[in-house]
């Protein structure tokens, strides 16, 4: 089975990318979602982050809006944050590779916004890089909820620059364009991922 890399830095479309992997019957799974179930209320992800900031959690679990403006203010809660719960995500991630694995997938896509960031990575086989011009990735990022340009700015400085994530890619996928192209840009990648001698 070829275990695919998806990423790319905030707003550039990797939810919508990784939906269209999905669409084509591959088995996908996504870093954010796993983090969204560890941080429920009474889970493992939760419970460490009560450890570390308190303030955070309440009766429904972690609250990432109250999570994200303590890191704000304390630069060094995240590198605490990240050693305890990044753990849990692998280890929710190798139960789905294997469940993948199992049921006889020949290519399976983890999404992992902060592939090259968090790294090592040579449990992956290829790395799929989305991207899409830096205005578009701007106004995506500020369109969110409660996303202010301080923090805009904050996550773009812990992220390695696309420039450099596209030239560590094996394929790009670009999203700056129509939707159409970029679901045939992924089309395209799948073909190539599962030609004749590629998970050799």
């Amino acid at each position: 089975m070829i275990v695919v890399g998806l990423t790319g830095s905030i707003g550039m479309g990797k939810s919508t990318a990784l939906a269209a992997f999905a669409a084509l019957g591959v088995p996908v799974w996504s870093a954010d979602e796993a983090v969204h179930r560890l941080y429920a209320a009474g889970d493992a992800g939760a419970r460490a982050v009560a450890r570390l900031a308190p303030a955070a959690v309440g009766p429904d679990g972690v609250d990432r809006e109250t999570l994200r403006a303590a890191i704000l203010s304390d630069p060094l809660l995240l590198r605490r944050i990240e050693a305890a719960v990044h753990p849990l995500v692998a280890a929710d991630r190798n139960a789905f590779l294997d469940r993948a694995r199992a049921a006889g997938a020949s290519v399976a896509v983890c999404e992992i916004p902060l592939l090259f960031e968090t790294g090592p990575h040579d449990w992956i086989d290829r790395i799929v890089v989305v991207s899409a011009p830096a205005d578009a990735q701007r106004a995506r990022v500020l369109e969110r909820p409660g996303m202010t340009a301080e923090a805009f700015e904050a996550m773009l400085a812990r992220q390695v620059p696309d420039s450099e994530k596209r030239a560590l890619a094996d394929f790009v996928v670009d999203t700056g364009g129509s939707s159409d192209a970029a679901r045939d840009r992924i089309a395209d990648i799948l073909t190539a991922l599962t030609a004749p001698g590629e998970g050799d």
